[in-house]
């Protein structure tokens, strides 16, 4: 089963996610995205940290996200991948894409679209249950910085095709979830 969480920040998602993950009676692995840049992100990281199962499995990888879960994904597996938006931001700034968007040049976004028809492929074709976290980050005021704007529309477009593909899609607001969309509904 695929799962989204979508939620805004601090909101509750990835707790909810770990939660989920841990209910599952599945071994987990825990997936993560982020880069520790500077000591505010090492933090946050280190904060996600001390809530985990220590008998979890950690994978930290940034970039290839298909790839990771291609070669973790098991039927007695739960995969949780925190966080899609992070991926993002990675790949919008390992590649040209961000610095390109701020000059006012054409953007091409080759890694990105890469790496997100990658995962696109190979999620519905894994084993076991994956859980996705992802800020819903479409909300607030349009940015003003063209990057800020690819990386809002990118993490938009995103959110709805994983959401298509996904089975079960939850929104969490104030630590309360909100299912969109679950087998049941």
């Amino acid at each position: 089963m695929i799962e989204l969480i979508l939620g805004g920040a601090r909101s509750g998602k990835s707790l909810l996610a770990e939660q989920r993950a841990a209910a599952s009676g599945l071994a987990v692995t825990y997936i993560a995205t982020a880069q520790a840049g500077d000591e505010e992100m090492a933090r946050r990281i280190a904060h996600h940290q001390s809530r985990r199962a220590e008998h979890w499995a950690l994978v930290e990888e940034p970039l290839h996200l298909a790839e990771v879960l291609t070669a973790h994904a098991a039927a007695d597996r739960c995969l949780l991948v925190d966080c899609l938006t992070l991926w993002l931001t990675n790949l919008l700034y390992a590649g040209s894409a961000a610095r390109q968007a701020e000059a006012g040049e054409e953007v091409n976004c080759a890694l990105l679209a890469f790496e997100t028809s990658a995962l696109l492929d190979c999620l519905p074709h894994l084993p076991g249950r994956v859980i996705l976290v992802s800020n819903e980050v479409g909300l607030g005021i349009v940015p003003l910085g063209a990057a800020t704007r690819l990386y809002v529309d990118d993490a938009g477009r995103l959110n709805q095709s994983i959401a298509r593909i996904a089975q079960r899609v939850s929104f969490v607001v104030a630590g309360l979830s909100m299912e969109l969309k679950s087998p049941s509904l």
